[in-house]
């Protein structure tokens, strides 16, 4: 038994430390995932906007079933018109991905700007801090990245997707590696 918080995380760094290489192998297949999300981008986009609209499916089939489960409470038919609405997108992602990647684009692209002016406005919030640069310059690039897709918009639309997932692939990877190497070297 761990006799203090320090000990037991210090055991259960230990503990993983054994399945380092599960870590690592996950962050090989995730960079090989990458690599072939970017050598097809418009497949990578089209996979994106389908597994968001089975993602809506699922997501409309609980809502149908929680409306019938909440039976005569009040808030019946909102949560049957939520399965519903949420069927229809659903239903019209898979009818035409090509709008759905627009739309997602154009989505994609405004929430980045809006992340980077918070990032921004934050970091001048903590600006005496150190290191309050970092946030600074997450915000510009969030939001550079943004205001870029924003332009490119809806041209990028095939491909600006299947980068985003690619790119977090490949991220995913390399944290998942590094992480499982880390865990081999405090064992």
């Amino acid at each position: 038994m761990y006799s203090t918080r320090a000990d037991f995380e210090l055991g259960s760094i230990r503990d993983l430390g054994i399945k380092w290489g599960w870590f690592a192998a996950l962050g090989i297949a995730l960079i090989i995932l990458a690599c072939v999300a970017f050598a097809n981008l418009i497949a990578a986009t089209v996979a994106s906007v389908f597994m968001i609209g089975l993602l809506m499916m699922v997501g409309a089939v609980l809502h149908i079933i929680h409306a019938f489960r909440v039976g005569r409470w009040s808030g019946f038919l909102f949560w049957l018109a939520a399965g519903l609405l949420y069927g229809v997108a659903g239903f019209l992602t898979f009818y035409n991905p090509l709008l759905a990647a627009a739309v997602l684009t154009l989505i994609l692209s405004v929430v980045l700007i809006a992340a980077g002016i918070v990032r921004i406005w934050a970091s001048l919030k903590v600006r005496p801090l150190r290191g309050w640069g970092w946030l600074a310059i997450s915000g510009i690039v969030t939001a550079l990245a943004g205001i870029v897709f924003a332009i490119g918009w809806p041209a990028n639309t095939l491909f600006l997707l299947g980068i985003v997932l690619a790119v977090d692939l490949l991220f995913q990877g390399l944290a998942s590696v590094g992480f499982g190497l880390a865990l081999k070297a405090a064992r």
